[in-house]
């Protein structure tokens, strides 16, 4: 490829990236419908705990510290040090399992990159 011709094409692919980065920006409405997929087994009140731990101020909050949920020891373990973030959270909602070896939490994972951010976005507004 001809060196102008490369230029143009880095020149433009490089002015779609922060529409690329804003597309993975979270949009909470969006988000709460995707969590209906977790309601069974998550409540967003705090104190409610249901078959997994309350949602209520999971951002930031140390993973495996809910107080009167019992968790796995691999839940418990893998806190140590950490708390939910953005990071940990996508990570984790991809697929469980594969962050936290020995989870008790049998969701298989959510696919979509967008669905992910939306879901965190929500989390983000529930009340602490």
């Amino acid at each position: 490829m001809q060196k102008p011709a490369f230029l143009a094409i880095l020149i433009a692919a490089t002015a779609l990236l922060p529409n690329a980065a804003r597309a993975l920006d979270g949009i909470a409405a969006n988000g709460e419908a995707v969590f209906k997929k977790c309601v069974s087994c998550h409540a967003i009140e705090a104190g409610k705990n249901k078959v997994g731990p309350s949602m209520a101020g999971i951002v930031g909050r140390v993973p495996g510290t809910v107080p009167d949920f019992k968790y796995s020891k691999a839940m418990v373990d893998f806190g140590v040090g950490k708390v939910w973030d953005d990071a940990n959270l996508a990570a984790y909602l991809v697929k469980p399992k594969d962050v936290v070896e020995g989870t008790k939490m049998s969701f298989a994972g959510l696919k979509q990159e967008q669905d992910i951010a939306d879901v965190i976005a929500y989390l983000k507004g529930l009340p602490q």
